[in-house]
């Protein structure tokens, strides 16, 4: 009989601003481990220059890699996708959330549709999302509702991840685990 693997699979988010290095920092760790490659792609090409974007990324990826585009049900594409002998890479959290928001869907409810995909992953999870909390406070009401929501949204995944990884200048810094702080004052 066999013994059964006690810790859940590894799943790990990359944050970084754009053109960061994010993507293809994601990409190497998932063709780094064994089982099949699914790329669960959240960009719609709404212009000739996000069509531009898709091809770039598509280009990037060999035969190995299979692709799933779930603009908006990204939770049900996790849940379908991952399982034993793949590994699964989402990217990006961030248009997905710009998806969602700009559909008029609950945000509140697909983002907890997501954590509960996510928690419930059945295999490798590898999640790209941009870290926006850094640059100008937006000058819209969407603009800032984006912002804020994509912060939650960030630390909600973290929360989820075994590691979290920022990527900086194409630099990876690992951020989780991190070991306990010692918080007192000397």
């Amino acid at each position: 009989m066999p013994i059964p693997n006690p810790s859940p699979p590894l799943r790990l988010l990359v944050l970084g601003g754009a053109r960061s290095g994010k993507s293809r920092f994601a990409q190497g760790v998932a063709e780094a481990n064994d089982g099949q490659k699914v790329y669960v792609a959240t960009a719609q090409g709404l212009d000739d220059e996000m069509d531009a974007r898709i091809a770039r990324h598509r280009a990037d990826r060999d035969s190995r890699w299979r692709t799933r585009e779930a603009p908006l049900d990204l939770g049900q594409a996790i849940r379908d996708e991952t399982g034993p002998g793949r590994v699964v890479l989402v990217d990006c959290l961030t248009l997905w959330l710009s998806n969602v928001l700009i559909s008029g869907a609950d945000v509140a409810a697909a983002t907890e549709a997501l954590k509960a995909a996510v928690d419930a992953a059945g295999g490798p999870l590898v999640l790209v999302s941009n870290e926006v909390g850094q640059g100008i406070v937006p000058d819209t009401p969407l603009g800032r509702a984006f912002r804020d929501a994509q912060g939650r949204l960030n630390q909600d995944i973290a929360r989820l991840c075994d590691r979290v990884v920022l990527v900086a200048a194409g630099c990876p810094v690992l951020l989780k685990p991190v070991p306990p702080l010692d918080m007192r004052l000397q």
